[in-house]
């Protein structure tokens, strides 16, 4: 059972914390007894533009405090291997160690694949998967390092966003969408690689109405005064709290969707059909005979986990 304040003691760094969902998410954890790092690059394009401004995450930082909670904040860019070496050795140098890791910054270029530049592609894989690689790396590290000292297990929790794009697409995001299944597959080789030394690897997929997703979201209704909106941040935060927290301590290696009271917990892709060739190779038009017909069967356009990711649209 999930104490009051689960995560007393402990120390967090929330990346891209100073607005929207990171900032629910470095709130919630504060609440839940955690010290944390607020980071932020701080610049106002949500495509990464814009000159990087250190008010976001000081601005968050301190209302945090103001609440009664710890929180630094950090303004570097986590997508710069150097900067997400300082943002941990700060955790741990104001805290005296890391214990919690939540990626969430990013950025979003979107364009079709047949319009998009080299440099909209690069600059969102960068933010999105790079950024998460440099702060696992960092503090994957010190989790190593504190565990060899200790001679067992240590605390050690990371949480990555992944997004529905990857699961069913999403036709104007492809640097988004390959980028945000980067961080699944770095997930679960980090849950496994991390596994012996007490360190757990999760990712979600939230649905939240933020600065990110103001036009994604354009269309569904705000609730009305005192209502709270179902796309709201703080429906994401609480899982976040939950992954961060010993109650977790067996959740690693999972992807799982959130948004308004909902959280569904996502299967690994799953074999549909197996074709096997007469005579153990296949021709081109054994395959023809074999997979023209089975695809023909299939509704247009349905993919993988399209299916599933539709139906829990439709809930």
């Amino acid at each position: 059972m999930l104490v009051q304040r689960p995560l007393e003691g402990l120390s967090a760094v929330v990346t891209g914390a100073g607005r929207g969902l990171g900032r629910a998410e470095a709130v919630e954890l504060a609440r839940l007894g955690a010290a944390v790092v607020v980071n932020d690059y701080g610049q106002p394009g949500r495509d990464g533009t814009g000159a990087a401004s250190a008010e976001p995450a000081e601005e968050a930082a301190a209302a945090i405090r103001a609440a009664g909670g710890k929180a630094v904040a950090h303004t570097g860019d986590v997508a710069d291997h150097q900067q997400a070496r300082e943002l941990v050795e700060l955790a741990v140098d104001t805290y005296g160690k890391l214990d919690v890791l939540v990626n969430n910054a990013g950025i979003l270029r979107d364009r079709m694949v047949f319009s998009m530049s080299e440099e909209e592609w690069d600059a969102v894989v960068r933010v999105h998967l790079k950024g998460h690689f440099n702060t696992i790396r960092f503090a994957s590290a010190h989790w190593r390092e504190r565990s060899k000292a200790a001679g067992g297990p240590v605390y050690g929790r990371i949480v990555n966003t992944s997004s529905e794009a990857f699961l069913a697409g999403s036709a104007g995001q492809p640097n988004y969408a390959a980028a945000k299944g980067g961080v699944v597959g770095l997930t679960t080789s980090t849950a496994l690689a991390l596994a012996r030394y007490g360190v757990t690897a999760n990712a979600i997929c939230p649905r939240a109405r933020t600065r990110m997703t103001a036009d994604v979201f354009a269309g569904y209704a705000e609730p009305g005064e005192g209502g709270l909106d179902p796309l709201a941040p703080e429906h994401v935060a609480p899982l976040v709290g939950y992954l961060a927290s010993p109650a977790a301590g067996r959740v690693t290696g999972q992807l799982l969707v959130v948004h308004g009271g909902i959280v569904a917990v996502m299967e690994r892709p799953r074999v549909a059909a197996v074709f096997r060739a007469a005579d153990g190779a296949f021709t081109a038009a054994e395959l023809d005979g074999a997979l023209t017909p089975y695809f023909a069967g299939r509704p247009e356009g349905e993919t993988f986990a399209a299916a599933d990711v539709l139906a829990l649209k439709r809930e």
